[in-house]
């Protein structure tokens, strides 16, 4: 329920910022009309609190209208530089992971699975949408969609699940599902796994599970009394479905009317840390990792030969990294980035969970080490027990046909 209290002084700063034109004056005071959903913009500009907003009691709410699992689709930001991206912008390869994961959620719960897209201009996103098992998507297109904000695009989302009433919302954790997801959560009073690992379907409810207490356990977390059930998805953690090429999905237009005065924060400049003209490790097909075996600096330059003549990028453990032996965004893990590459090569990583839960999901796990009772063998396809030392350059010898 929303209420304008006396303290109302009538200067108008809410009606432009309501999204959907629920609010109006009269009598020199604000009035919200039935397409109020409850979305806060209004809350956040008043400059003398006069609005209020008080939400029903989880255990008081009425559960049983909340149907379909809601894919956020991200889209990418900037180019390679950090630049701001001109013309049809990408969308985000973890969009199609939760899109696989999602159509697996929907399909037991029996329900629609809905891709739920932001943007200022439309460019056929949903012929790529469809085939990944998208059933229906809510499109808004507005001029101030044009690059992320967290007050607008929350704003947005928020409106969106008050008219539309989904079951389950999943976000990728990247910057930017980390910065949304907590923002329409706070707004909807509802909870949110953050960094999930897994999903499944438990009695009906969401079954997110997430490494806990430093990876030592698996954490596995039901929201019973809260809709929608959020969670924010590590990237390259969940497979990515085959599409189904000719399969389509209904494309939903929305409307929303969304004033500039939300955007409490103005981007001046962008930039991007990290190798410029390089893969990027997340995105790599070849990584070549190593950990505190490598024992130096100097030695991990042999890994980064290997990987050039592989076509690959350099990881590192945490261990590595916190010894200075490789820069922080070329770490692997929990604490990391979540690879799921086509080959990883690991020289010298005991295997710690925190390293594996990182690292698990690749295709070909390849472990050298000298320790033959290290974890990192019970994940690797092909394990060698020995001196990483040793067997790095006699494969780049043999790569270089010497």
């Amino acid at each position: 329920m929303i209420e304008v209290s006396k303290k109302c002084i009538g200067c108008s700063k809410c009606v432009p910022v309501c999204p959907f034109a629920a609010v109006s004056m009269s009598d020199k005071k604000a009035v919200m009309n039935e397409a109020c959903t409850l979305c806060g913009a209004c809350v956040q500009v008043c400059p003398v609190q006069a609005i209020t907003i008080t939400r029903e009691e989880a255990s008081a709410r009425d559960l049983t209208g909340y149907k379909g699992v809601w894919v956020y689709v991200e889209l990418s930001e900037t180019d390679g530089g950090g630049a701001a991206k001109a013309g049809p912008r990408k969308i985000r390869k973890v969009v199609l992971e939760l899109l696989s994961a999602g159509r697996r959620l929907a399909d037991e719960l029996g329900e629609d699975l809905c891709a739920v897209l932001l943007t200022d201009k439309n460019h056929s996103y949903e012929k790529e949408l469809g085939p990944y098992g998208a059933d229906k998507i809510y499109m808004v297109e507005h001029d101030e969609l044009f690059e992320y904000n967290t007050d607008i695009f929350s704003t947005v989302i928020v409106s969106l699940v008050n008219r539309h009433k989904p079951s389950v919302i999943l976000y990728g954790a990247s910057i930017q599902g980390r910065d949304l997801a907590p923002r329409v959560a706070s707004t909807l009073y509802v909870g949110l796994t953050a960094d999930c690992t897994a999903l499944a379907i438990k009695d009906g409810l969401l079954l997110q599970s997430r490494p806990a207490f430093g990876g030592n356990i698996m954490a596995d977390i039901l929201s019973p009394n809260s809709r929608p059930q959020m969670a924010t998805v590590r990237p390259n953690v969940m497979k990515i479905n085959e599409p189904v090429h000719g399969r389509s999905a209904l494309v939903v237009r929305e409307t929303a009317k969304l004033d500039r005065s939300l955007r409490r924060v103005k981007v001046l400049e962008r930039s991007m840390a990290g190798d410029t003209g390089t893969v990027r490790i997340e995105s790599a097909d070849i990584i070549v990792s190593g950990g505190r075996g490598m024992k130096s600096k100097e030695r991990f330059k042999q890994l980064e030969e290997l990987s050039g003549l592989l076509g690959g990028v350099v990881g590192a453990s945490r261990a590595a990294v916190d010894l200075g032996f490789k820069e922080k965004h070329h770490q692997v893990g929990q604490s990391g980035t979540t690879v799921s590459p086509k080959l990883y090569l690991a020289f010298g990583i005991s295997g710690a969970v925190q390293h594996i839960v990182g690292m698990k999901a690749s295709d070909v796990i390849v472990a050298v080490n000298k320790d033959p009772n290290a974890p990192i063998f019970n994940v690797a396809r092909y394990g060698i027990v020995g001196d990483a030392h040793e067997i790095v350059p006699k494969l780049i010898e043999a790569l270089k046909g010497k």
